[in-house]
């Protein structure tokens, strides 16, 4: 299944270029089956062979990221869980993975926004809860892109290292999508940490 959903995207890619790479990204970030890891690679290879302007590419899949998260954002946010798991009918949505990501979100917050463009499953879906959660809009497209920006763009330079051998992203999605992931939540607490200790120091400063 995964060679002959690599032959379409590959087929749409070559065909509409940029418009290809958008779109296949924006059902990425919907509930449809589109892997990230089919689609940027290839897109990193045509980059490596001169067919493809990277900046141009990076911020052509990052708005395509940002297009399909906003509409499920509002199907979410509008539709409700019924129409949600309706229309997920024709994608095969698994209900197990939506409600674990509705809770992933609930525990986490708006960060979750952010992390989960690292993680699998979760990065197709994570935009539904937000929807449910009336979570800010700006804070929403914020995280979203870029996180969105940063995973497109890590396996986009996969692929044009790569090159011809980018189908080995494929096989070793996983592990990427955990080393990453890791990467991106290391960041993140750092933050977190460096930032209170800044606002703890601050208040003792007060103090004195």
């Amino acid at each position: 299944m995964v060679a002959q959903l690599t032959v379409y995207f590959t087929y749409i890619i070559e065909q509409l270029g940029y418009w290809g790479a958008g779109f296949l990204m924006a059902l990425e970030s919907m509930i449809a089956p589109v892997p990230s890891e089919l689609v940027m690679p290839f897109v990193g290879f045509l980059a490596a062979e001169g067919k493809f302007s990277i900046p141009t590419v990076i911020l052509v899949t990052s708005f395509g990221s940002l297009t399909g998260s906003l509409i499920s954002y509002f199907l979410g946010l509008w539709g409700g869980r019924p129409l949600v798991l309706k229309a997920g009918r024709y994608f095969f949505l698994n209900h197990e993975h939506l409600e674990w990501t509705e809770r992933w979100f609930d525990k986490h917050g708006s960060w979750t926004i952010f992390i989960s463009r690292f993680i699998p499953i979760i990065r197709h879906l994570i935009s539904i809860p937000a929807g449910l959660g009336r979570m800010n809009l700006s804070h929403f497209c914020i995280f979203t892109i870029v996180g969105a920006t940063m995973w497109n763009s890590f396996l986009l330079f996969c692929g044009y290292k790569l090159r011809q051998n980018w189908t080995l992203v494929q096989q070793y999605s996983h592990e990427l999508d955990m080393v990453v992931g890791g990467l991106a939540i290391a960041a993140l607490g750092a933050w977190a940490v460096a930032t209170h200790l800044r606002r703890k120091r601050v208040v003792e400063e007060k103090t004195d």
